[in-house]
């Protein structure tokens, strides 16, 4: 008790101390981090890693509720309803998950529902008060995950192409096995992960973690966190003989695969050969290709646009 109580003494000076802006950049709050994050005040260190205030526009979260219903309404209600049986608090036509994305996908309209944004949503409603959660999630999203739900995107073939160049460059025999003896695409292994930031795939305790630090880190740690997973579930997939087999045992490998302690799996992440600064790099210059072979092919009267609809004041 007196080590937990100590480390959330720390956190809480520094977010008195260092403005969130500055967090991504700061090495205390990098030893912090992976030194363990306390529950009782997780979601405010997740609030400075996403810089999630500075985003907030007082009043806009409930105007934004107010708004028509969305099409995808349905959908979300009957996705919370399967991701988050044993929380009936998230559920209902008036639950705070359907709210959040109600708000969200009236805000951002050119995003593509899928049952990610419910997952991620509902993680966040588990350890923020609604609006705060809002705030955090539009950031994540702004600053991470909207490519992947944009209908004209290829960032997740993109991100699914250097992952599976990660999976060759450290085990080049479950490469094989995946992706030309299964014949399994890339972007089937890694978007149930990516675009669901791993809630579906491990336990709670294990998603937090991820969380604490890919907040941090940014996509190269889901990079590490896609590999370890398949480490873990290496035995089964080698020894697999349907592709169906191999990504249920990816999308929701046994508690049992996996190291002991969440701190034993982010381990086993951080032991993955990549250098994050290098994958970066490589992404941004696939990301450009990619976008100069879509304006190529889009006509001139038809332009690539983002849409964000803010209540007027």
């Amino acid at each position: 008790m007196d080590a937990h109580r100590q480390r959330e003494s720390k956190w809480m000076s520094l977010m008195g101390s260092i403005v969130p802006s500055q967090w991504r950049k700061n090495k205390k709050v990098k030893k912090l981090i992976h030194e363990g994050v306390p529950s009782s005040v997780r979601y405010l260190i997740w609030s400075h890693l996403t810089d999630g205030k500075a985003k907030v526009v007082p009043g806009v979260y409930f105007q934004l509720g107010n708004r028509d219903r969305i099409a995808a309404a349905t959908m979300i209600d009957e996705d919370i309803k399967s991701c988050f049986q044993e929380q009936p608090h998230l559920q209902g036509k008036k639950g705070p998950v359907l709210a959040l994305l109600q708000a969200y996908l009236t805000m951002v309209p050119d995003v593509q529902y899928t049952t990610g944004l419910t997952l991620i949503a509902g993680e966040l409603l588990l350890h923020a008060p609604e609006e705060d959660a809002f705030w955090i999630f539009t950031s994540v999203m702004d600053t991470h995950l909207r490519p992947y739900f944009s209908s004209n995107s290829t960032q997740m073939e993109v991100d699914a192409t250097l992952f599976s160049r990660v999976v060759e460059n450290n085990d080049s025999q479950l490469a094989k096995k995946l992706y030309v003896d299964m014949g399994i695409e890339p972007s089937a292994v890694c978007a149930p992960w990516f675009s669901a930031l791993f809630v579906s795939a491990l336990p709670p305790e294990y998603v937090n973690r991820v969380w604490d630090l890919f907040l941090y880190e940014g996509i190269p740690l889901l990079f590490r966190v896609g590999f370890a997973v398949l480490t873990c579930c290496r035995r089964q997939i080698l020894g697999a003989t349907s592709s169906d087999v191999v990504l249920d045992y990816l999308q929701h490998p046994s508690p049992g695969w996996l190291p002991s302690t969440p701190e034993g799996f982010l381990s086993l992440a951080h032991s993955v050969k990549m250098k994050d600064d290098d994958m970066r790099k490589t992404r941004l210059k696939m990301e450009a290709q990619v976008k100069r072979q879509a304006q190529a092919q889009t006509p001139r009267h038809l332009p690539i646009t983002t849409s964000i609809s803010l209540p007027r004041s």
